[in-house]
């Protein structure tokens, strides 16, 4: 019996030694090859959005950019100031926009109370005294509808066709003829004016330091609404208790954890004139057909109660120019008040 165990002992440790040369000759061949990565390689992920962060107050640098010239008693009347901001990282930033408003030509009035142009109903507007827009020679000619509050450019194909007459209020709408062929791309610059630059802020019903609501409408008669299938991003973000408040998801430039997406479900800031605003850079070429925006968030809608348009006539006195379109914006009419807006229309 001994024996027998000695044997299997003899017999276990020879086998132990072959197993380990097996093993030693394996590990040797692949010592020879390259060794395999510990984990699959990730797509390249986007840099982080880079945030210009402000505080307080701007400096005014025009008061008004364009007086009223028909002002009369009971006029939603403000000026349309424009002033800069210095930023903590020392960029100069204008403001509330960067805007053409000076040189650009002015769109055709549907309704505009500061020029005289207020007709009643659609049955007094004469579109065939809105100039045509040539863009393509052999393109159909389409009309378009627009209010923006509270201003707007409008680019077709990366040009610049023309500006709101009316960047504050009182509250106007803008008709459009082009022709133009399809596939065509719709890029507009929205802005939500402001009475405290810098801030987002506006004068309301006895409150200096109300934070305003932003958004936009447009019907065109190849049958294009502003709906959930427009792109829509922010650049221009305030009133924020911090620059935290805003959160970044990728490209969403999130504040709904502020409350809410509109009036007055949004919880506001108590900082007032100390608030800070947080910028991006608006990219070069965004209005370009060519311009990638496969990332940027879609739009989205609000009705005609959550915007608080209701009983503006620009908008209410012409139903059949805008049926069918919803009013557009980013995340948050309350707190985004630069907004880059595109659609391809095919």
């Amino acid at each position: 019996m001994l024996k027998v165990r000695h044997a299997q002992r003899s017999l276990s440790a020879r086998a132990w030694l072959a197993l380990a040369a097996t093993a030693a000759l394996l590990g040797a061949a692949q010592a020879q090859q390259s060794p395999p990565p510990s984990k699959l390689p990730l797509p390249k992920a986007d840099p982080p959005a880079k945030r210009i962060i402000t505080q307080g107050l701007g400096k005014t640098v025009t008061e008004d950019l364009i007086p009223c010239a028909n002002p009369k008693p009971g006029m939603n009347l403000r000026k349309n100031p424009v002033g800069e901001i210095t930023a903590m990282d020392g960029t100069k930033l204008t403001v509330p926009v960067a805007n053409n408003f000076a040189t650009a030509p002015k769109l055709p009035d549907l309704y505009n109370e500061c020029a005289g142009v207020t007709p009643k109903d659609m049955s007094e507007v004469d579109l065939n005294k809105v100039p045509i827009v040539e863009l393509d020679k052999d393109g159909e000619v389409i009309t378009g509808f627009m209010v923006a509050d509270n201003y707007f450019e409008l680019y077709i194909n990366g040009q610049l066709i023309g500006v709101d007459a009316t960047p504050y209020t009182p509250f106007n709408s803008h008709v459009v003829r082009l022709r133009v062929k399809r596939p065509y791309t719709i890029a507009v610059l929205a802005q939500d004016w402001e009475d405290k630059l810098g801030l987002g802020m506006e004068v309301f019903q006895g409150n200096t330091c109300h934070s305003g609501d932003g958004e936009f409408v447009a019907k065109f008669s190849d049958g294009t609404v502003t709906d959930s299938t427009w792109k829509a991003q922010s650049f221009y973000i305030s009133p924020l208790q911090h620059p935290d408040d805003v959160v970044e998801y990728g490209n969403v430039h999130d504040t709904s954890h502020l409350g809410g997406r509109i009036h007055p479900l949004a919880r506001l800031p108590t900082c007032r004139e100390y608030c800070f605003a947080v910028h991006y850079p608006i990219p070069d070429g965004w209005m370009n057909p060519n311009f990638d925006d496969s990332k940027w968030p879609r739009a989205f809608e609000y009705l005609d109660q959550e915007v608080g348009i209701v009983g503006v006539p620009g908008y209410w006195r012409y139903p059949e120019a805008f049926i069918g379109s919803r009013w557009i914006w980013t995340i948050s009419l309350v707190f985004d008040n630069t907004v880059l807006l595109r659609k391809m229309v095919r």
